[in-house]
């Protein structure tokens, strides 16, 4: 073989490792972080249709058997702010009141509006929890041992432990459902002996609950609902108490504007 054939073959060879090297680096920079749920042996779900590549989350089936293991798998982002609804419905009525809560490390804060108008507020790290109500400097905090007051407990929402500790007997029913512009797990429980049953959906984005439903029967007695997350990660200021007293220490924040 004469040296100009070999050095179009050596060429060649070259050009061809640049181009796969290209390829694999491409891929390797372009592959986002996902959420893997627990692996299943069966097909995918094709009523679960595709999630898209913005949901960044390997989808595999959701069964009764198999949706304890998928949500345990999911975690909530350290910081992030949320609106939230919650009705109570009966019978020729009903009622609601609106919450914002902001989430930061270990601390929960609670801004739940009250029907004469006035705001309780709520800080709880899960070992303190602190109460009070309006946004005047000389508000009376009263200081309570967490106890009972979890941050799911002041939010008057269901709990991941909820859903993960149910006998997988009386989940009837699980799989994925689209919940607005949300891709969410769905879990439906058998009607209890007082004939109550619930509902939750579950973001697969942010694993958060955005949506909850008690019924009896058919009807609907209890609803919350929390679509739209805010990621931000709010400062030491959202977790002062009235006096100033600041209980998360990001390097000495100013004291909390009131939130009307």
């Amino acid at each position: 073989m004469d040296k100009r054939k070999l050095n179009w073959i050596t060429l060649a060879v070259l050009a061809v490792a640049a181009v796969l090297v290209a390829l694999m680096l491409g891929g390797s920079l372009n592959r986002t972080a996902h959420i893997t749920l627990p692996p299943s042996d069966p097909p995918r779900d094709p009523s679960a249709g595709d999630a898209g590549p913005s949901s960044h989350v390997t989808v595999v089936e959701i069964t009764p058997e198999t949706v304890q293991a998928a949500i345990a798998s999911l975690s909530r982002p350290e910081s992030y702010g949320r609106s939230m609804t919650v009705e109570y419905l009966w019978e020729g009525g009903g009622g609601a009141h609106e919450l914002y809560t902001i989430v930061r490390g270990p601390w929960t804060r609670v801004d739940r509006g009250l029907p004469d108008g006035s705001t309780r507020i709520s800080l709880t790290n899960g070992e303190e929890t602190y109460i009070w109500y309006g946004y005047d400097q000389d508000a009376e905090v009263t200081v309570l041992p967490a106890g009972e007051f979890s941050a799911d407990v002041e939010q008057s929402i269901p709990t991941y432990e909820d859903i993960l500790d149910l006998p997988v007997e009386d989940i009837v029913l699980a799989d994925y459902r689209p919940l607005d512009a949300l891709t969410c797990i769905y879990v439906e429980t058998a009607a209890d002996e007082a004939g109550y049953s619930t509902r939750y959906w579950v973001s697969v984005e942010n694993g958060l609950l955005v949506q909850a439903e008690r019924l009896l029967g058919e009807n609907a007695v209890y609803r919350m609902t929390s679509l739209y997350v805010d990621q931000t990660e709010y400062d030491a200021s959202r977790f002062t108490l009235p006096d100033g007293t600041v209980l998360l220490d990001d390097g000495g924040a100013e004291p909390m504007e009131p939130m009307n």
